[in-house]
């Protein structure tokens, strides 16, 4: 059983910066991809970041050039820096752990963007 814990939130103002952690429980980048989920009041959860196994990033296109996701093996933790953040980027957000046969979610980080 794979277990991810979020933390980092907190509240900040526009154009400020964050960083989020996921702690994963196990050594598992080697063959589980990892991704950055966020979910806003009254909207569905949406993808923010994903990384491969191998390394390969993706971005929403809403926070690309702005966030940066980034894995720290030794230590099983990802890492999502955000940078020049608006009020848009409101939400809690998950980190999940993903492979063929199984999807694992953290209970999420509520990120608050307001002046």
């Amino acid at each position: 059983q794979v277990q991810v814990v979020e933390s980092g939130g907190g509240l900040v103002q526009p154009g400020g910066s964050l960083r989020l952690s996921c702690a994963a429980s196990l050594s598992i980048f080697r063959f589980y991809g990892m991704a950055w989920y966020r979910q806003a009041p009254g909207k569905q959860r949406e993808l923010v970041a994903h990384i491969t196994s191998g390394g390969t990033t993706n971005y929403a296109p809403s926070v690309k050039g702005r966030f940066t996701m980034s894995r720290d093996s030794a230590k099983n933790t990802l890492y999502l820096q955000m940078n020049s953040l608006k009020p848009e980027d409101t939400a809690v957000y998950y980190c999940n752990a993903s492979r063929s046969g199984g999807v694992y979610w953290g209970q999420g980080t509520q990120v608050t963007v307001s002046s």
